[in-house]
């Protein structure tokens, strides 16, 4: 950790951030909706569908994370931490009944009770987003169970980091931004601007413990950090996808002025910023936690990944068919090329071929503490993968069971046992 970032964590204390919610106490019942009705129907169609959809993950999370939270509070290692959170379970019911009252008095849809209109939510939460909050659910079990610091470690991670930092706040910020210029929902903007420092707020708490749990020489930094380390690789595959829009509509995000690229990029920059200032920089993150160029500009990596996700690379399992076009190709396996461990080829070269029946083939190369993919044929690979490209990139998706894919003859790996065993080391 940086100087600048070692006394900045230092000069927040728990004292100071309870105190901040004490002093910015607000009431959801205190919103007055009355104009925002008049906003609403001066949306267009395609403005109302994709309010509709941002808004029932903020509505749906915010219920998620209120239910989830009490198992932080008794894992917490300090009074102070725990006291906290008790105050951040209460943020986050009132930031639920926020959006009760609003999809109920303003968009006119749910019921009286909060059941009936979260109910009317789940048609718009995509398979990112319940892989995300589905890992929510069992890590607040398993935070019951194993009241560890890594453990705990990993539980701040995926709410505080991930959640509320990485996914939450990106898509916040254009919105707020959008209303609070048009001035058409001043109770909507005024509520969403009391969320907002909330969440900023619970961020900078989740930003503090993690400082004091994975910074380079803290009690137990290097177990802590590998547990951080193995959620982050499990939860990658989700969080773009959470992004990812009904039917891959660009519309959905346009119609407010902002791109897709615009929101990823925003949400890279945080991250690097957070992570940066806890001390645990993403470039010192183990291989395959954040498998993309540190030197590259935010912009650069949200182009990538945008254009991995339209292409039914990045994504869920029945997203459209992948893109096999040499540009795609070339920036799925230079990701496969950052997530590949050059320390499991024990100091040996290490070649991989792939063979695919409807795309180019591709290889990749370990040698010397370094990889690179390439297109094309190598003489003499360790190990030989023989599929199609549809079947390779669906290997790879969370829900996959690659064995079975092997069994059925999709996934056809041609080489020694002891090649087939390394490989799962160097791919974790």
């Amino acid at each position: 950790m940086s100087v600048a970032s070692q006394s900045l964590m230092d000069n927040i204390t728990y004292e100071d951030l309870y105190r901040r919610w004490e002093g910015g106490n607000w009431s959801a019942y205190d919103i007055d909706f009355t104009e925002d009705r008049k906003g609403w129907d001066g949306l267009s169609e395609i403005q109302r569908r994709s309010a509709m959809w941002i808004y029932s993950m903020f509505f749906y999370g915010e219920d998620r994370v209120a239910d989830t939270l009490a198992p932080y509070i008794t894992a917490a290692p300090s009074e102070e931490q725990a006291y906290f959170l008790a105050t951040q379970q209460v943020d986050e019911v009132r930031h639920s009944i926020f959006f009760h009252r609003f999809f109920k008095e303003v968009i006119g849809v749910g019921g009286d009770s909060l059941q009936q209109t979260l109910a009317s939510t789940l048609p718009q939460l995509n398979w990112g987003y319940r892989g995300i909050f589905d890992r929510l659910d069992v890590m607040a079990e398993e935070l019951r169970k194993d009241r560890s610091l890594p453990k705990y470690a990993q539980a701040i991670t995926l709410y505080h980091l991930i959640v509320e930092g990485s996914l939450a706040q990106p898509g916040q910020h254009f919105i707020e931004d959008f209303f609070s210029s048009e001035e058409t929902m001043p109770g909507f903007s005024s509520g969403m601007a009391n969320v907002s420092r909330d969440e900023q707020r619970h961020i900078g708490f989740g930003v503090k413990v993690l400082s004091e749990l994975l910074g380079e020489g803290k009690p137990g930094w290097e177990e802590n950090r590998a547990a951080v380390g193995e959620l982050l690789r499990e939860t990658l595959p989700y969080g773009p996808a959470v992004f990812s829009p009904p039917n891959l509509d660009r519309a959905y995000t346009e119609c407010y002025g902002f791109s897709l690229e615009d929101i990823f990029a925003f949400g890279l920059k945080l991250i690097r910023q957070r992570w940066r200032t806890i001390g645990f920089p993403t470039e010192e993150m183990p291989p395959g936690v954040f498998p993309f160029d540190p030197e590259m500009s935010e912009d650069v990596v949200a182009e990538h990944q945008v254009k991995l996700m339209m292409a039914g690379i990045l994504g869920p399992p029945d997203g459209p068919p992948p893109d096999s076009s040499p540009e795609l190709m070339g920036l799925y396996f230079d990701v496969i090329s950052r997530v590949a461990n050059p320390k499991a080829a024990n100091g040996s070269p290490l070649v991989y071929q792939w063979r695919f029946s409807d795309a180019d083939p591709w290889h990749l190369t370990i040698d010397n503490g370094s990889t690179r993919a390439e297109p094309g044929e190598v003489a003499n690979p360790n190990l030989v993968i023989e599929s199609t490209w549809a079947d390779w990139v669906a290997s790879g998706k969370p829900d996959a069971n690659q064995l079975k894919m092997v069994l059925q003859r999709r996934i056809r790996p041609k080489g020694s046992i002891r090649e087939l065993a390394r490989m799962r080391k160097v791919f974790g």
